[in-house]
């Protein structure tokens, strides 16, 4: 009987995403890749895959947004961890290409952006594409010796490209911050021990100081918090859901008696998931 794991990403094969569901989830793993955000949640809640791995924030572009509305779409899937993937951009080329017959270079509009100074010093062409390992696939298809595609090493070992140059990006500080999906929560057998991390989501009434003793349940017991994100809540004009990381377990004490006071002045809260924490550096 195949044990192997299945985990969903968003994008095509050689995707930043599916790369970094093989480092997190290590290489035995199958990939399934869904053309958008919202089909990634869906392949997961409806069992079709056992994990899901989405992009939450960029540490240069910032966060994604639509992911942290799927969150609070899909009640039954819990984040179960988190990675946070180096970002390296490599110029790829066909098999047999020069550089210095290169022209014009594809990729996904970020990417293209978050290389723009290495790109005006090569004096190449920008064409813009739908994603990254996309770009890839085409040059491929196209089999155009002019042109290069922006995109990862996996993109490169996928498609039969050769790298021409690497760590293209202007900022070497490029990390994204992915969620890893199920519809089980994280086990751990001591809250109390570890390096944990908890995601929740909750709403306040639209009164003075209500943020601020929300936050104050935190800061009471030198909870440290690490994100914190607001978004409009669907067909309530200026009203708003606020999505916040805090290290620590949720089922620790500490922690426990801080959601507690939380609900006391929240009408709505959902705790996402409790996982461990990533320490990039």
């Amino acid at each position: 009987m195949d044990n192997t794991q299945l985990v969903a990403f968003q994008g095509e094969p050689g995707a930043y995403s599916e790369l970094a569901a093989l480092e997190y989830f290590g290489p035995g793993i199958q990939t399934l890749p869904c053309p958008t955000f919202d089909a990634l949640f869906e392949a997961v809640s409806a069992q079709r895959c056992q994990l899901g791995i989405a992009p939450i924030e960029n540490s240069l572009a910032g966060s994604i947004h639509r992911n942290y509305d799927l969150m609070l779409r899909f009640e039954n899937l819990h984040i179960v961890g988190e990675y946070h993937l180096r970002v390296q951009h490599c110029l790829l080329a066909l098999p047999g290409a020069k550089l210095e017959n290169i022209v014009r270079v594809h990729s996904h509009p970020q990417a293209l952006a978050q290389c723009e100074a290495n790109l005006n010093r090569l004096g190449l062409q920008r064409e813009a594409e739908a994603d990254t390992a996309g770009s890839a696939r085409l040059l491929r298809e196209r089999g155009d010796l002019q042109a290069a595609a922006l995109a990862s090493r996996r993109a490169a070992e996928v498609y039969g490209l050769q790298i021409m140059l690497e760590n293209l990006e202007d900022n070497p500080a490029n990390f994204t911050r992915f969620v890893a999906l199920a519809l089980t929560p994280a086990h751990v057998d001591d809250p109390e021990s570890g390096d944990y991390k908890t995601s929740i989501v909750f709403s306040l009434q639209n009164r003075p100081g209500a943020l601020f003793k929300a936050l104050s349940v935190f800061a009471l017991r030198d909870i440290d918090l690490t994100k914190l994100e607001s978004r409009p809540i669907p067909g309530k004009p200026w009203e708003y859901l606020f999505y916040v990381d805090f290290a620590g377990h949720a089922a620790s004490r500490n922690c426990s008696r801080a959601l507690d006071h939380l609900g006391e002045l929240a009408p709505f809260l959902r705790i996402l998931g409790s996982y461990p924490r990533h320490r990039w550096q």
